[in-house]
């Protein structure tokens, strides 16, 4: 099960006098990745190495470190504590002891790792597009339910009965839902494709 984080979070450690600042947020897009590194890189610092993945695609960055010693170690953390949509920068002051890459690629992985492990996450569920009309009476209730099972009113319309509602709800949850959405409307609502 893929898991993306709640929010941002952050880990510092001091390796041999090099400090190390590790940030990580979910994103939605690859714009957002590039979006987060920019704003949070430190011009300053001796390197912003990142990664981020975001279903298929993935990208990563050394900032002048040893080929392979940074970007490809976060983006190997990423995947080892099975996250999606998420993107981590890793920022290093050096301080003047040479770690060596084997060094370089544990400082910036075991960083990333950390900073991942401590990170409130949520389970990723891959939603289905569904349709739904309801009463006005009854759209409160409707919309409690597709919450409860886990899914997203994605777009919603007012007609003159009621409301045209856009939901997304995981496969798993479509049949629960529709014996809910059956119940309280006595089979009026239904779930369409």
């Amino acid at each position: 099960m893929p898991f993306t984080l709640t929010g941002f979070c952050e880990y510092r450690e001091e390796i041999r006098k090099s400090r190390f600042i590790t940030l990580a947020a979910p994103i939605t897009s690859p714009a957002d990745a590039v979006a987060f590194i920019e704003q949070h890189s430190d011009l300053n610092a001796t390197h912003n190495c990142w990664a981020w993945k975001l279903g298929d695609q993935y990208r990563s960055n050394d900032d002048g470190e040893p080929g392979g010693t940074a970007g490809r170690p976060i983006l190997a953390a990423i995947e080892a504590q099975a996250c999606d949509q998420v993107v981590v920068l890793v920022i290093r002051w050096y301080g003047a002891i040479q770690l060596g890459t084997g060094g370089l690629a544990r400082a910036y992985g075991g960083g990333a790792n950390k900073c991942l492990q401590n990170a409130e996450k949520v389970e990723l569920i891959s939603r289905v597009a569904l349709r739904c009309t309801c009463g006005f009476a009854e759209l409160a209730l409707v919309k409690l339910r597709v919450a409860e099972c886990g899914g997203l009113v994605n777009a919603e319309s007012f007609t003159a009965n009621g409301a045209d509602l856009q939901v997304a709800v995981g496969e798993a949850q479509i049949e629960t839902l529709q014996k809910q959405l059956a119940d309280l409307s006595r089979g009026r609502i239904l779930l369409e494709r």
